[in-house]
């Protein structure tokens, strides 16, 4: 089947960084679930995947500008304390997440006060080459519900 716009894409993927070191993967675990042409995936990846192939692999090497975004110099935010997740105490250069108006955010964090912290608000891999090792597993036509919603329901998508 070839991906295509309203098609439920699943497929597995290695992230590497400039040097081929492995940063991520969900090699073991259930493939990532999106809806193709909703906005739903990185542009670059999204960009590579169609046309494809269920059973294809390939490598794309993308841009900063078509992953994580371009870093901002000096996007520091301050926040309380008690508005981070993912640890009791906080030390310089953790990374926390932060619920904001477009969902989650994961930051990292630059200076700790008492009841402050300051924190950077780029992604941790903006600003980066990164290479993806894709595996496209299955795709399937998006429901009704699932097109209506704009996101993947059930394994590896959006779960309600």
């Amino acid at each position: 089947m070839e991906i295509k716009d309203d098609l439920v894409v699943q497929f597995n993927y290695t992230l590497r960084d400039e040097k081929g070191e492995v940063l991520e993967t969900n090699e073991g675990h259930d493939p990532v679930a999106y809806l193709h042409g909703h906005q739903n995936m990185m542009p670059g990846v999204e960009k590579a995947i169609e046309g494809k192939n269920v059973g294809d692999k390939f490598s794309v090497t993308l841009p900063a500008s078509e992953t994580y975004g371009e870093r901002i110099e000096n996007a520091e935010q301050r926040i309380p304390a008690k508005h981070l997740m993912g640890a009791k105490v906080w030390k310089p250069g953790m990374r926390a997440m932060v619920n904001t108006d477009q969902g989650q955010r994961q930051v990292t964090v630059v200076k700790v006060g008492k009841f402050m912290i300051t924190v950077d608000i780029n992604h941790p891999l903006a600003g980066r080459e990164l290479t993806f090792d894709i595996d496209i597993v299955d795709a399937r036509e998006a429901t009704a519900e699932e097109i209506a919603h704009g996101h993947a329901h059930g394994v590896g998508g959006h779960q309600h």
